[in-house]
């Protein structure tokens, strides 16, 4: 193994591929060559109008996964649950994202990108209409974990996408700004449903609804990137070779990715999932500024993953982490000493902004680390233990609140992301690795 012969300390990681020093040789994308060199406007268009319909597609997997947090409290009470027993959907989605990781690969081989951008969103339709139908809440747990295939597909997909491409901070940015926009909408949309006195299970015929719209875009945007388009660019890759994706676990960049994420996104996940229920039962906010405090996370984490992800390109994505991680700290501590639910509201739209970034710069920095045949299976199992940790992290602030009370919630959330900055010291300063990779011949 031998470290890239450019990669600085504080450089950008947004080189191309062309000196990775490996045995098999990586060129660009597909799409990355309709980037850095387009041959005409319809491929221009074409890469465009995918490049939106996978940001329509996140926004949808945030609208799902923010409003978590304020249903929370409403199916606590439709279905006398304590803190500990709701927790459980907590672990029932990434139990489904975990497995579509597995299967992301398969699909892609089989499908291609037209396979997720179809399967995908009918995982989400079908779990969405058994929600909204309300019944026992073994079901609901069932059908939470059916979201969990849709979303895993979906995510790990056009992340492994995005972060291939030229300037991948910037689209990865798009990417994760378009979920966080969605994440944003979330709460408040709930919040607003809410206090018209309907039911919260109509908050899932709604999401059935935009689901559908993300299905009859995605089919169109991918309908030429099917399994044979797929198998081509990978056989421009590795002549007509394919390497065994099992060779992902060989690169000390996966583990401490999948570490990474593994305590970042459980961080990120009890914010969104317990604030609420926090700013109601410990600040004593009004369901209106509880819900406007998880929705002003969303909306500065959709600001700061569209704006920073330009001066992350310019700082270089190790030095800039470590600035965000460093002013999340500081805005966690803040939120710990002020007790005014104005003030809280404030501070979570803040934190929200400066932790924007921190996702896609963990994709970014592994998709830089690999070969570009591995991106796919790579981010698909990293996300996977991000999901992982999004399960247990909340989970356990849930078993600690029903013994110890809410106001903990403050304190664990500063805990995490102090772990996640050390997790991320480990993994930003990692070079690129030599390996000899197995190679096998592609199997239908």
């Amino acid at each position: 193994m031998e470290p890239h012969p450019n990669a600085g300390e504080d450089s950008p990681l947004l080189t191309g591929h062309a000196n990775r020093r490996t045995s098999v040789h990586a060129i660009p994308t597909l799409d990355e060559n309709h980037i850095a060199q387009p041959t005409s406007s319809k491929m221009g268009t074409r890469l465009a109008f995918k490049i939106a319909a996978a940001m329509y597609s996140f926004s949808t997997l945030g609208l799902f996964n923010s409003s978590i947090g304020a249903i929370l409290p409403l199916l606590s009470h439709h279905y006398h649950l304590t803190d500990l027993h709701v927790s459980l959907i907590f672990l029932a989605g990434p139990i489904g994202y975990v497995v579509a990781a597995q299967c992301s690969d398969a699909i892609h081989y089989r499908l291609g990108q037209l396979g997720i951008a179809i399967i995908g969103p009918i995982f989400l339709i079908i779990a969405t209409v058994l929600i909204a139908a309300h019944p026992a809440f073994g079901f609901v747990l069932v059908a939470f974990g059916i979201q969990g295939l849709g979303t895993g597909l979906l995510d790990g997909s056009w992340c492994a996408w995005a972060g291939s491409m030229e300037k991948a901070n910037t689209k990865s940015g798009l990417l994760h700004g378009s979920y966080s926009i969605g994440g944003a909408a979330g709460p408040f949309l709930v919040t607003v449903l809410i206090s018209s006195h309907r039911p919260w299970y109509l908050w899932y015929y709604y999401l059935a609804a935009h689901s559908v719209v993300g299905l009859l875009i995605l089919g169109p945007a991918f309908r030429n990137e099917d399994a044979s388009a797929y198998r081509r660019s990978k056989q421009s890759r590795i002549s007509h070779d394919k390497v065994n994706t099992r060779a992902i676990f060989n690169y000390r960049a996966t583990w401490l990715c999948a570490v990474y994420f593994l305590a970042y996104v459980g961080t990120e996940t009890a914010i969104s999932g317990w604030v609420v229920s926090f700013m109601l039962r410990d600040r004593n906010a009004t369901p209106y500024i509880a819900g406007l405090s998880s929705s002003g996370y969303w909306v500065g984490m959709a600001i700061g993953r569209l704006i920073l992800g330009f001066v992350t390109d310019r700082l270089g994505v190790r030095r800039a982490t470590v600035l965000f991680f460093l002013l999340a700290i500081a805005i966690e501590a803040l939120f710990a000493i002020f007790s005014s639910p104005v003030i809280a509201v404030t501070l979570m739209t803040l934190l929200g902004f400066v932790m924007g970034p921190l996702f896609p710069s963990g994709v970014v920095v592994l998709t830089r680390l690999l070969p570009a045949e591995l991106h796919i299976a790579a981010v698909s199992f990293v996300a996977s233990l991000g999901q992982v940790g999004g399960a247990f992290l909340p989970f356990a602030i849930g078993a600690v609140i029903q013994n110890l009370g809410i106001r903990v919630f403050q304190y664990a959330i500063l805990l995490q992301t102090c772990l996640s900055l050390f997790v991320w010291f480990g993994f930003a300063r990692l070079k690129l690795e030599t390996l000899h990779m197995t190679i096998t011949r592609p199997t239908d």
